[in-house]
């Protein structure tokens, strides 16, 4: 029961540590304002895993435990947000995005020629 204890110790510690290393910022960093207005917002994705384990050790007296924890985080950047005047414009990093990908980066297009031919209609309206 003791050695349970120490396992929940070791993976808490590590646990507590994988937290430390993240926060939101690491996700979607902070904004970079140019002068003219422009805001640049960088997207990173992050991935992380982490491992605890621990045994008994055979020995003479009781009570030896032996455990370990670690941890390791990946950070990548993926994209960037880019803001100027009313609109928004993602810039991917990725040279072969996936199909996710490209709908997502050509939905800001799709909305401007939807736009562009509903007002376009508007516009042609006969004049009597």
């Amino acid at each position: 029961m003791a050695e349970n204890k120490k396992l929940q110790d070791v993976m808490s510690v590590t646990m507590d540590k994988v937290k430390g290393m993240i926060d939101a910022d690491s996700i979607i960093g902070k904004p970079i304002n140019l002068d003219d207005g422009t805001i640049i917002i960088p997207v990173n994705r992050v991935s992380y895993g982490f491992a605890s384990g621990g045994s008994d050790l055979p020995s003479k007296q009781t009570g030896n435990f032996a455990g370990g924890g670690g941890a390791g985080i990946t950070m990548e950047p993926v994209a960037f947000l880019v803001i100027k005047n009313d609109s928004v414009r993602v810039m991917q990093i990725n040279a072969h995005p996936g199909t996710v990908d490209k709908l997502v980066d050509s939905f800001p297009d799709m909305v401007d020629k939807v736009s562009g031919l509903v007002k376009g209609k508007k516009d042609e309206t006969p004049s009597v």
